[in-house]
C-alpha cells in the first residue's frame, strides 16, 4: 500500500472516529432530552386522569338532584370515553379538546373563563334552579379540587410544552438534524390546547 493510500486510510478513520464519537454524543443528549419530555408528559396524564375522574363524580352529584333535566349527559360522555381510550399523547391532546369544546357547548364550561359558576349556560340555570347543589359540600369540595387539578394540569402542560421545545430545539439544528434523521428521532407534538381548559373544571355526565 503506498503512503498516499495510507494518509487517505487514516483520514477516512479519522473522521469515522470523530463522527462516531459525535453521533454518541447527540444519540445521548436526545435520549436524555427525550426522556424528560416522557416524564412531563406522564405529568399531563396523570392530571388528564384526574380531571376525568372528578368530572364524573361531579356531574353525577348534579346528575342526582337535578336528574333528567341536563341533557348533555350523553355528548360530554362520549367525549370523556374518548379521552380515556385515546392511546397517543396527539390522540390525548385532540380529545382532550373535544371535551372542553363539548362542555362548552353545553354551557357547563364557560367559553370566556369565570370558572364553572361564572358566565351564564344551563350549568348556571340548574345550579340556581337547584339550591341543594350550593349548599352541597360534596359538589363544593369537588369544585374546588377540579379547579385545582385544572391548575395543575395548566403547569404540566406548561413543563411538557417546554421540554417539547427544547428538544425539538436541539433534535433541528445542524449538524444534530442529519445525526438525528439516521437514529430515528422525530419530532415531539405540542399540546396545544383550549384556552378554556386552563379555566375551568369540566363536568362530565357520563356516570
Amino acid at each position: 500500500m503506498g503512503k498516499a493510500a495510507i494518509i487517505v486510510l487514516g483520514a477516512v478513520l479519522v473522521l469515522a472516529l470523530v463522527f462516531g464519537v459525535m453521533g454518541i454524543g447527540v444519540y445521548n443528549n436526545l435520549i436524555g432530552l427525550g426522556n424528560r419530555v416522557d416524564q412531563q408528559w406522564a405529568q399531563v396524564e396523570n392530571n388528564l386522569q384526574r380531571r376525568s375522574d372528578l368530572i364524573g363524580n361531579l356531574v353525577g352529584t348534579v346528575k342526582g338532584i337535578a336528574g333528567q333535566e341536563v341533557e348533555v349527559f350523553g355528548r360530554i360522555a362520549d367525549a370523556r370515553a374518548r379521552l380515556l381510550s385515546a392511546g397517543t399523547p396527539e390522540e390525548k391532546m385532540a380529545a382532550s379538546e373535544n371535551l372542553t369544546r363539548a362542555t362548552q357547548e353545553a354551557g357547563l364550561l364557560p367559553a370566556g373563563g369565570g370558572g364553572i359558576l361564572g358566565t351564564g349556560g344551563r350549568f348556571l340555570s340548574i345550579v340556581e334552579q337547584y339550591p341543594q347543589l350550593r349548599s352541597s359540600e360534596l359538589f363544593l369540595k369537588l369544585q374546588d379540587d377540579l379547579a385545582g387539578t385544572e391548575n395543575r394540569l395548566a403547569i404540566a402542560r406548561k413543563d411538557y410544552n417546554d421540554a417539547v421545545t427544547e428538544y425539538n430545539t436541539t433534535r433541528q439544528r445542524f449538524p444534530t438534524v442529519v445525526i438525528a434523521g439516521l437514529m430515528g428521532f422525530g419530532d415531539k407534538p405540542l399540546f396545544k390546547a383550549d384556552e378554556g381548559a386552563r379555566e375551568v373544571p369540566k363536568v362530565d355526565f357520563s356516570k
